[in-house]
């Protein structure tokens, strides 16, 4: 049993290297790999921009928490609920984005175990690579939200400041008259 295990690993080693020993072929599996290997890296870079504004807004939650058991938040508690929204989009972004990642990673594995095995797999790497585009454009959706929500935020309080400052204009002339 054990002579016929060893035949067949060694047919199976000898299989490979022959399938492989095309540089062309090991080449073109490599060129094919390149963009989703970019694309991987791209992912990357957006999720070290989300995980930045997911620390930012966690940081500021915490802040003002502190700062309201103190006593001394004043308005700025007023954040907390767009701050806890833009938690669960930026958490939910960078949820997406490591799935997209972590699938990019299987379309660049899925090509390579394509040049060692007879069965065509093209359409198993077309899925992945739509699963990967799907996750992503989730990922990304999150974040566009993510930054709407704050952009959203910084609009209201800018209409609350200047209703303040006219009606402190209004109560200083009201006075002077």
């Amino acid at each position: 049993m054990e002579d016929l295990l060893a035949f067949a690993a060694t047919g199976l080693a000898t299989d490979l290297i022959e399938r492989t020993s095309s540089t062309a072929r090991v080449q073109s599996i490599v060129q094919l790999s390149l963009a989703p290997a970019f694309l991987l890296a791209g992912i990357g870079a957006i999720m070290n921009v989300m995980t930045n504004r997911l620390i930012w807004v966690a940081n500021r939650i915490e802040r003002i928490t502190m700062m309201d058991e103190e006593g001394r938040a004043g308005s700025a508690v007023d954040d907390l609920p767009a701050l806890e929204k833009r938690r669960g989009y930026a958490q939910s972004a960078l949820m997406f984005s490591t799935l997209a990642a972590l699938s990019i990673s299987v379309v660049i594995t899925v090509l390579f175990v394509s040049a060692f095995i007879t069965p065509q797999i093209g359409y198993l790497t077309a899925i992945v690579w739509i699963i990967t585009m799907v996750f992503l454009m989730i990922g990304l959706s999150m974040f566009a939200l993510e930054a709407r929500t704050a952009a959203h935020r910084n609009r209201e309080r800018l209409k609350e400041e200047r209703t303040r400052q006219r009606m402190a204009r209004a109560e200083s002339n009201q006075n002077k008259g």
